[in-house]
């Protein structure tokens, strides 16, 4: 068990008061990659990307305690020993910005694989992000949120909308698209860690000079505009991943074989995902991976009104109804 902390101003007896804590439990929900293509590499270092991005019912836990004080105080029980954790970044970094004072303390409980392109880490900043300003009383409007996200991680934006929408950009910039219900999916995560420095080298993409040049996006646009249609889905990693790592791709001809479509690497990988028609057909393949050295989860897509529910109920007695974000009782 680990924990941080991290204090500011006055001593910790500073922030010490008799008022009564208050206390939520929030889900951090991971995400999956429905289609992704790397275009090059831009004037700032970064890839220039086009994603479709969309969140699952796999998720992390995180309880929070924040009593109102003096001083400010932040401590993190880590069930895993992150080193640097998002969740603990995120919370100094609203603490900072919104000049909050008092004690939070936070438990995360992590159940999302790390380091497998399910975006944990970055869900994790984006659940603080959003409960902070419940519980501290402290709102922020959501480009506030956005702009405190970016800083944290590429992915950590797309969090705090949830549902299914296109990251362009670094993946930062954001707009909503349909939402087509509830899929059924399997996730894999192997004991395999894939570098995204080094799966973004592999791809080997020169940089972006003109739109002229960008590669051709016409599958990706037909993906869009067909509701996702699984014979266009496409992630520029695979080819470069699947090379250095050839049993995902036995992995994920074998969710094929079972009936995923599409069956995909999500983000740089290596966790991989299958949408199945429906659940019998899921159930039928699960038992099927039993035997692989894999974690697999069972699970759905979360659409961005479930999303938003969820944290709205975990948050609903530090929170207004029907905001967001979330906007406090206590302003």
């Amino acid at each position: 068990m680990g924990g941080r902390s991290w204090r500011a101003g006055r001593s910790s007896r500073s922030c010490t008061t008799d008022v009564e804590p208050r206390r939520a439990t929030v889900r951090a929900h991971a995400k999956v990659n429905l289609s992704l293509k790397v275009l090059g590499k831009r004037a700032d270092g970064f890839h220039e990307i086009r994603s479709v991005f969309q969140t699952i019912g796999l998720s992390d836990r995180i309880g929070f305690e924040f009593t109102p004080g003096r001083g400010a105080g932040i401590e993190l029980d880590d069930s895993v020993g992150i080193a640097d954790n998002l969740a603990s970044r995120a919370a100094r970094l609203f603490f900072e910005q919104k000049k909050v004072r008092g004690r939070l303390r936070m438990k995360l409980e992590k159940r999302i694989p790390m380091g497998g392109g399910l975006g944990g880490g970055s869900s994790d900043a984006a659940a603080v992000l959003l409960a902070l300003p419940a519980l501290t009383g402290r709102n922020a409007e959501l480009c506030e949120l956005m702009e405190m996200g970016a800083k944290l991680g590429s992915d950590v934006p797309f969090f705090l909308v949830g549902g299914t929408a296109l990251g362009i950009g670094r993946g930062e910039e954001l707009y909503p698209l349909p939402e087509s219900g509830k899929w059924p999916m399997l996730v894999l995560a192997p004991p395999i860690h894939v570098s995204t420095p080094e799966a973004y080298r592999a791809l080997g993409r020169g940089s972006l000079t003109s739109p002229a040049e960008f590669p051709k996006l016409n599958i990706f646009q037909s993906f869009v505009w067909q509701a996702y249609c699984a014979s266009d889905a496409e992630n520029d990693f695979e080819h470069a991943v699947f090379q250095l790592h050839p049993e995902l791709k036995r992995w994920q001809r074998k969710l094929e074989r079972l009936g995923a479509q599409p069956a995909r690497l999500s983000g740089s990988g290596a966790a991989l995902f299958g949408v199945f028609p429906d659940r019998a057909n899921l159930q039928g393949a699960l038992p099927l991976f039993r035997t692989e050295p894999l974690k697999v989860f069972s699970t759905t897509t979360v659409t961005r009104r479930e999303y938003r529910a969820r944290m709205s109920r975990s948050l609903r007695e530090h929170a207004r109804e029907k905001t967001w974000p979330p906007r406090s009782l206590y302003e």
